[in-house]
């Protein structure tokens, strides 16, 4: 998804398990102060994550459990602020919804999505999550060795 953001224009950046700690605070100290617009976070990354005035949740998924969509969509209510949540559900997650919709004691407005709402859009940027090398550590790109033929 971040990749995809970024590819079209958006600024973006994602939390997810594998990302560094420094990095982290890195990327949630800029996007709350305003600096970083938009932050991808995966489930397990943004639980315990407490920012105020997020304006807008997205799910790209209906989540599985009732517990989980209050915990998700209630990062835009903090302390009395208001936000809006949005749910992608497919053929298959959509089942949860009358489960969530009672947990939460009312109706959720559902739309489906039309030719109008999808856009074209460019191909997403590459994006590389692995870790530099620390201290000491070198690193040299080697290129594997082949055997001759034995004749």
């Amino acid at each position: 998804m971040t990749g995809y953001l970024l590819g079209n224009g958006h600024e973006a950046g994602v939390l997810s398990g594998d990302i560094p700690q420094h990095k982290r605070l890195r990327l949630l100290e800029s996007f709350q102060r305003g600096e970083l617009p938009i932050l991808v976070a995966t489930d397990v990354a943004a639980r315990g994550l407490h920012i105020a005035d997020v304006t807008h949740v997205i799910n790209f998924d209906l989540p599985q459990d009732r517990e989980d969509y209050v915990h998700r969509i209630g990062r835009t209510a903090r302390v009395g602020a208001s936000g809006d949540a949005i749910s992608f559900a497919c053929e298959e997650y959509v089942y949860s919804l009358p489960e969530i919709e009672d947990f939460i004691g009312q109706k959720i407005s559902a739309l489906p999505v039309t030719e109008e709402l999808l856009l074209e859009f460019k191909p997403p940027k590459r994006l590389d999550h692995r870790r530099p090398p620390s201290g000491g550590e070198r690193t040299r790109n080697r290129t594997p060795r082949r055997r001759p033929a034995r004749t």
